[in-house]
């Protein structure tokens, strides 16, 4: 943000819909100067508001993708592969990055997980060609299980 070139008047200054990284560097260099009357504040919540939603967006979606390859190994056993296995470590070494970032989002995994089952079971039956009823009505894997590193059905 340091390198981006700030207009040389407030009144030249983009909004956040015109130029969001010119208006992200000026809301910063206001908060650094503790200009907290010349702040932007209703979108600045708005902005704040959007990056928790996509921390929890990131989290569903490794949730569902990791969801999906647990069933591919578990339920096509004898197709199971290092590109599988592969994806599976890559999405929760992605999750451990994300609860190293914002901790607490570990404690939403069950409530995530819960929602997460039934488009992985979906996108699982569109992978493999096996029916939905091959697949276990609810979710098979505790939350423990989904994180654990050493954890493969």
């Amino acid at each position: 943000m340091n390198d981006l070139k700030l207009p040389a008047s407030v009144d030249e200054m983009p909004d956040v819909d015109t130029d969001f990284a010119v208006w992200a560097g000026h809301q910063i260099g206001l908060l650094r100067a503790r200009s907290f009357q010349e702040l932007d504040v209703e979108h600045l919540i708005e902005e704040l508001e959007s990056l928790v939603a996509n921390d929890r967006r990131e989290l569903r979606n490794r949730l569902v993708v990791l969801l999906i390859h647990l069933l591919k190994c578990q339920f096509q056993a004898t197709r199971k592969s290092r590109s599988w296995l592969g994806t599976i470590a890559e999405q929760r070494d992605q999750l451990d990055g994300l609860f190293e970032k914002s901790p607490s989002l570990r404690h939403l995994v069950p409530e995530v997980l819960a929602g997460c089952y039934a488009p992985a079971v979906k996108r699982a039956v569109s992978e493999t060609g096996l029916p939905a009823a091959a697949f276990p009505v609810s979710n098979p894997y505790s939350p423990a299980e989904v994180l654990d590193d050493d954890f493969v059905p």
